[in-house]
């Protein structure tokens, strides 16, 4: 069907369509948006030659002392995991967890499951009293990444759900975060941080956080954020400042190949509390084990050890003595870890 097309001159007026317009004469809307185009431009190039280095997560500024302290590995009474490995590519493994005889939490089951290949992690877990956990990481590029997290759980108020997206560029991180959000009245807690290279040492950022657990209740948070690192990567230092008077500083330092140590030190300087709290903790690498030490201003002393007898099988053993309030707490541990695998498909070396 022949498209339409406009009538023919008359009493010597020209085509009005806009074939007959003069190429010159043609509004170029892109025309005004060229002085900011081309700003944009030279700023990218002058940015790009600054050849700045990403700055990390925000959610791992900290990474580094977490991994030389002991709050996240100690444990107390017994504890067994038992792992099997089902697939290599994609990675799937099943584990059994054990835990009785503590003194802060009951004894307790979990079973859980993990599978992963590039783009996709899953990762479920269920105890003994029904309370259900997962995670979910989709990778649509390679520095862009979607999370979603959730919790099951038969006890009022435990439940939850998470929904995080994380961007990385070439010299800045971008996070967003939403926990339990509700469409309807915008309810839920909102979390947005932005972390930016200033130089290749240096890298400053911000944390929002917006609470709305009700229609009419609201409050907004932000930290402030620094992370110092220096050339050859062997010490980190970081800073976070909240203006009602929160501090927390952290310094970590490898001193050797196998040697690491961290120092956090948390200030609360607030109208209604004042307290601080410093660590100092310490990891070694041996060849065949991992030992943790651990110090803090409260009179916690507190110690870790990793022992592998073979690849599939550790030993664990806690300790924590607190002495201002004369008490102690012990853990042991076994991590056994079993795959119907070969050698070659489990990435070791065949044996001669």
């Amino acid at each position: 069907m022949a498209s339409p097309a406009f009538p023919p001159a008359k009493d010597g007026f020209s085509d009005p369509s806009p074939s007959s317009i003069p190429e010159a004469l043609k509004p170029s809307y892109t025309s005004a948006f060229s002085p900011l185009t081309s700003v944009y431009s030279r700023f990218s190039q002058w940015r790009k030659s600054l050849d700045l280095p990403n700055p990390g997560t925000v959610e791992n500024l900290q990474k580094e002392v977490k991994s030389t302290h002991l709050t996240n590995f100690m444990f107390d009474g017994g504890r067994a995991d038992l792992t099997k490995s089902l697939s290599m590519n994609p990675a799937f493994q099943v584990t059994h967890s054990f835990t009785l005889g503590s003194q802060v939490s009951t004894p307790s089951y979990n079973f859980g499951a993990v599978f992963a290949n590039n783009d996709v992690f899953l990762q479920g877990s269920v105890d003994h009293e029904g309370n259900v956990s997962a995670r979910m990481n989709q990778g649509w590029a390679e520095h862009s990444i979607t999370k979603i997290q959730t919790q099951l759980s038969s006890q009022a108020g435990h439940s939850m759900i998470q929904l995080e997206h994380d961007y990385q560029g070439q010299d800045y991180s971008l996070n967003a975060k939403a926990v339990n959000p509700w469409p309807a009245d915008l309810t839920g807690i909102y979390i947005g941080s932005y972390f930016q290279s200033v130089t290749k040492n240096l890298a400053l950022g911000v944390e929002t956080l917006y609470q709305r657990p009700t229609p009419d209740m609201s409050e907004v948070t932000t930290s402030y954020l620094a992370k110092l690192t220096s050339d050859d990567k062997n010490w980190i230092a970081t800073a976070q400042v909240q203006p009602s008077g929160i501090l927390q500083a952290t310094y970590w330092q490898k001193l050797h190949e196998k040697v690491e140590v961290a120092a956090d030190l948390q200030v609360m300087a607030a109208p209604q509390r004042r307290d601080a709290i410093a660590t100092l903790g310490a990891k070694y690498d041996l060849r065949m084990a991992t030992f943790r030490a651990q110090l803090d201003s409260t009179g916690k002393v507190s110690a870790l050890l990793e022992q592998r007898f073979a690849p599939t099988f550790a030993f664990l053993v806690s300790g924590e003595i607190d002495h201002f309030k004369n008490a102690a707490k012990v853990g042991v541990g076994v991590m056994i870890e079993s795959s119907n695998l070969t050698p070659e498909e489990m990435g070791m070396p065949p044996q001669q």
